[in-house]
């Protein structure tokens, strides 16, 4: 980030990272902190943290506004956010979901940024039906969002939306993740305008943010695309790249990123 003469706000690129950790304790163990060190974003969002904050040792200094979302149950869920940046407002959850840690809500001077972990649908599909009211439920907070400033919005929406984004598309169909009923609901995500950052700079097969830890499924790239940058159109072209670094280890999901111009 690089900061204008003067100013204590961003200017020029933002760089924001959005990271499944599947347990916090355990990716800290793993290399988090050389990770974060090594990438220094203005901006790290992070889901499935498994932990309440007094639990988790972590102290890091260039991040002083930090923000944690914890599920009322120990070792499930919750989400934390990490800024370099101090915003405006912050607010957890959203109307009629609470409990389960699962959205933090930045407010910055330009825009919100919406960090999400969005429930799974779980084995036999148990849980589809409030994943279905989550959706409709949190689309329509972000056009709430939106109607006071644009929105960025990440995590792991926990669906593939095209066939192109997992492997095996075929054998996958009514599993969780991947029912006709998840990825209509995707697709009202981007008929209210928001885009997909990754697919605006990359179209082809083979790019996935989750391996199933059986199988050696990573090693083989037998994976799913189920973790997004999501942006409102009015962004659209201040948005410079998003990438999906797959070579990262330390949970079954891997991080994303994005840089957007927002001077």
């Amino acid at each position: 980030m690089k900061f204008s003469a003067g100013e204590n706000k961003f200017s020029i690129k933002m760089k924001i990272i959005s990271w499944n950790v599947n347990g916090i304790r355990s990716v800290i163990k793993k290399g988090f902190l050389e990770f974060l060190k090594q990438e220094n974003p203005d901006v790290i969002c992070l889901q499935e943290t498994k932990a309440h904050k007094d639990q988790v040792d972590l102290l890091l200094k260039n991040y002083p506004y930090i923000f944690w979302n914890d599920a009322e149950k120990k070792g499930y869920s919750g989400t934390a956010v990490f800024s370099k940046i101090k915003p405006i407002f912050h607010s957890k959850d959203i109307p009629n979901h609470h409990g389960e840690g699962r959205v933090i809500t930045l407010e910055f001077e330009k825009f919100y940024l919406v960090n999400v972990y969005t429930p799974n649908s779980q084995r036999g599909l148990t849980r589809l039906n409030y994943r279905l009211k989550w959706d409709k439920d949190f689309l329509n907070n972000l056009k709430s969002l939106e109607n006071k400033k644009p929105v960025v919005f990440c995590g792991d929406l926990n669906v593939a939306h095209k066939e192109i984004d997992l492997k095996n598309p075929k054998t996958n169909r009514r599993n969780a993740g991947f029912t006709d009923e998840e990825r209509n609901s995707f697709d009202k995500i981007i008929q209210n305008g928001f885009v997909d950052s990754f697919r605006e700079f990359n179209k082809e097969p083979g790019n996935y943010t989750w391996w199933s830890l059986m199988f050696n499924c990573r090693k083989r790239n037998i994976g799913w695309r189920i973790d997004y940058f999501c942006i409102s159109k009015l962004l659209r072209k201040k948005l410079k790249n998003a990438f999906i670094l797959s070579k990262v280890l330390g949970s079954d999901h891997c991080p994303i990123k994005i840089l957007i111009d927002l001077d």
